[in-house]
């Protein structure tokens, strides 16, 4: 009997976990309740992150369970494809172009932040190459360690920009007047049970595909192509309810914040001036891009100024959902964006980069 129990992959998440994960989801959703009720813009994910975000640099040990962290994923996808319609479908042909600028725009980008750090901070030519890269924070991270980078600089940045982005993109949209100040409901109806049921089992079908086949963000885009593809053929009416939307807007607030419990208030104070100067670098030039686009396409303007946001695909596509943006443009220029990391990047710091033997010694 002992070696049966032994032999089985399952175990149960000790107490100190599980009283981590609830401490994560407590302060998380105080944070978005808050930031909702004050009327801030994005207050969902903005206020949940913050929120987290500062209890776990002030030490306290937060996390979610990859479990909770798959089920929020599938829940921001089942949301992002119940908006789909034909009129957002017959968009798709402007993508070409816009997407083509994007990879020029990324390319800028890294080889801007990375000047910058290099110049002046003196970062070393693979560190600043590989923090300068705009998503795919886990392709990074592998890179990172496998030529000797400075990881916990990379970590700094990454998650600094990410944090910035979907903490002031929602209020820049919204003192602008590109973006509702409060995100209207994305849908009017709820699925009947048998259209939740046809939703929730197409979409864990899907991501599991996808994921089978180590296809990027599966978990989110599995969700998102199979929730689209019922909206957009009427096949099911109606999506999540309100409540199961905030759930998951919350949730994903509370995975960005809780980075930060990775990281030692030493660290994340010896790199923060290089973290906001590398962030204004990679924003100048991707606002340069956005004037661009929105001079020369008939795409909104609030679309442009997300899909191009050098932020991780999970948040901005869950500010796209919050801030009523489209997020078939969103979700096709961010994926595509982690194409041209994952692909270019390895090939960037093989050719810009330390030597191997430089690495070695």
């Amino acid at each position: 009997m002992k070696q049966i129990t032994a032999s089985l992959p399952f175990e149960w998440p000790s107490r100190a976990k599980i009283l981590s994960t609830v401490e994560t989801l407590v302060i998380g959703t105080a944070g978005g309740l808050v930031f909702l009720l004050a009327g801030l813009p994005g207050g969902l994910i903005s206020g949940s992150m913050i929120a987290v975000g500062v209890a776990a640099i002030a030490g306290r040990q937060l996390t979610l369970p990859p479990i909770l962290t798959q089920t929020v994923l599938v829940l921001l996808g089942i949301s992002l494809g119940s908006v789909v319609s034909r009129h957002l479908i017959q968009q798709v042909s402007a993508y070409p172009l816009t997407i083509g600028l994007l990879a020029l725009a990324t390319f800028c980008s890294t080889f801007g932040s990375s000047y910058y750090l290099q110049r002046i901070h003196g970062w070393d030519r693979t560190s600043a190459f590989l923090a300068g890269s705009p998503g795919a924070l886990s392709q990074i991270t592998i890179l990172a360690v496998e030529r000797g980078a400075d990881l916990p600089g990379i970590a700094v940045v990454q998650t600094m920009r990410v944090i910035i982005l979907t903490a002031a993109l929602p209020m820049v949209l919204a003192l602008a007047g590109v973006a509702p100040s409060a995100a209207p409901s994305l849908t009017t109806t709820i699925a009947s049970p048998l259209g939740l049921l046809e939703l929730v089992a197409a979409s864990l079908a899907a991501a599991l595909f996808l994921r089978l086949v180590k296809f990027p963000a599966s978990w989110m885009f599995g969700a998102m192509i199979a929730s689209s593809m019922l909206h957009g053929t009427g096949w099911v009416e109606g999506g999540l309810p309100d409540w199961v939307r905030g759930v998951a807007l919350v949730g994903i607030g509370a995975l960005i914040g809780s980075r930060f419990a990775r990281m030692r208030i030493r660290t994340l104070a010896g790199h923060i001036n290089a973290a906001l100067g590398s962030f204004a670098v990679a924003i100048a030039v991707s606002a340069i891009f956005v004037g661009i686009v929105a001079l020369t396409t008939q795409v909104k303007f609030s679309d442009v100024v997300v899909a191009f946001a050098p932020g991780a695909m999970d948040a901005m596509l869950a500010l796209a959902l919050t801030l009523h943006i489209d997020p078939i443009f969103v979700g096709a220029h961010h994926l595509s964006r982690f194409v041209f990391v994952t692909i270019a990047t390895p090939g960037i710091v093989h050719l810009f980069g330390r030597t191997q033997d430089d690495v070695d010694d």
